[in-house]
């Protein structure tokens, strides 16, 4: 399996069977990660991470405080796609680590189309 990305109508394919999502909250400046699988049936999210909470960024009941970090298994089933906005008016955009050598790039920092993550098939 690997990652597909669609980036100003562009296809890229990064051969990573899991990736993390990082940004900045536009609002909370609250720093938020996602790690994500990549598998047949789509994107399925095995765990996220926030640096503290704010409006609408409050961790699971379940969630854990390791390191500074409320840290938590989301109850999220396989998602076929994930769409990322790119107005290019927040902070910042979305940080997407991803493969062996743990490679990172930033996505939607400038505004333009959506992205898209999916599965490749």
């Amino acid at each position: 399996m690997s990652l597909c990305l669609v980036v100003s109508g562009t296809p890229f394919v990064i051969a990573a069977t899991m990736f993390t999502l990082s940004w900045t909250h536009s609002v909370e400046k609250v720093e938020w990660q996602e790690r994500w699988v990549v598998e047949q049936s789509g994107l399925r999210l095995v765990e996220a991470r926030v640096k503290g909470s704010g409006a609408g960024m409050e961790p699971d009941s379940d969630a854990e405080l390791v390191d500074g970090w409320w840290v938590y298994e989301p109850s999220l089933p396989p998602q076929k796609q994930l769409v990322l906005a790119s107005s290019g008016k927040t902070a910042g955009g979305w940080e997407l680590c991803a493969g062996e050598e743990k490679q990172c790039r930033t996505l939607g920092a400038e505004g333009g189309e959506p992205i898209v993550l999916r599965s490749c098939r």
